[in-house]
């Protein structure tokens, strides 16, 4: 998507120095960012005016899917209104004059935790690892630990006046997060689109091949698809599925009509242009 310009407001997952910051700089040429303390809040603050934008983070290639943000765009007023694609290179982090010998406590965000287990496996099989709500966040609480480290960004690192003592501690050298731009105003047609979509079906066989038959008939491609828990109904599931095409597309809406006749619900999340 080209990035926009213009003083706005966007709201991200923060504190400042976390890899949702850097997605919304990436994505925005000039902004004033907001950063928020949970991606509930991102959704919120764009949902109240608050900002006219917000970044959150919803894939990532070796870890899966951040659920919290498909939770929220099933419920939300918002739409998908861009992407960004960003490599997450993890450092080990730690407060001035901790060796690495002495670390007994390793925070950094559940993900990020994840994405560093044969590192942490390999150097630290004895340390204790705990939770933040965010790569920078681990950072930040740093000072209230002695013998202890974090996974973090050299953003974070700097901000906190940390040392990094090893860098690049990722277990997956091809590690990228997938961020959604959220909004109120939908995007108009790039010619290099995808569109998000959740639906639900009958809980009967063959309901959910008759839904994805739809895109197959037309040659649409799917670049994704997952189920997550319907919530209200004990083993009932909504389907996420991103598809090439903007939903204006001829070709698109067509199978979005014949969609609606098959489903019990369906939700269009946002049609936007393919991150660079």
């Amino acid at each position: 998507m080209t990035k926009i310009g213009g003083e706005r407001r966007v709201s991200y997952l923060g504190p400042e120095g976390t890899f949702c910051e850097q997605a919304a700089r990436k994505h925005f040429l000039e902004a004033i960012f907001v950063p928020y303390s949970s991606i509930n809040e991102v959704f919120s603050a764009v949902e109240r005016g608050d900002t006219e934008y917000g970044v959150v983070p919803v894939e990532n290639s070796t870890d899966g899917s951040i659920t919290i943000t498909l939770d929220c765009l099933l419920t939300s007023r918002v739409v998908i209104c861009g992407e960004v694609e960003l490599k997450i290179t993890h450092n080990l982090i730690s407060k001035p004059n901790t060796c690495k010998s002495e670390i007994e406590l390793i925070i950094s965000h559940p993900q990020a935790l994840a994405q560093c287990r044969e590192f942490i496996k390999r150097n630290f099989p004895e340390a204790e690892l705990r939770e933040s709500s965010s790569t920078a966040k681990a950072v930040e609480l740093l000072k209230n630990f002695d013998n202890s480290a974090a996974i973090g960004t050299e953003a974070a690192a700097k901000r906190s006046r940390g040392v990094i003592l090893r860098r690049n501690i990722e277990d997956e050298v091809n590690n990228v997060t997938r961020f959604f731009v959220i909004g109120k105003k939908e995007v108009g047609p790039s010619g290099k689109d995808k569109t998000s979509l959740v639906f639900s079906t009958k809980h009967i066989p063959g309901s959910l091949y008759r839904v994805l038959e739809v895109f197959a008939i037309r040659n649409i491609n799917l670049t994704k698809i997952e189920s997550r828990p319907e919530k209200r109904r004990r083993w009932s599931y909504v389907f996420y599925v991103d598809i090439e095409g903007h939903k204006i597309d001829p070709i698109v809406r067509e199978a979005l009509d014949s969609m609606k006749k098959r489903c019990i619900h369906v939700k269009v999340l946002g049609s936007y242009p393919k991150a660079c």
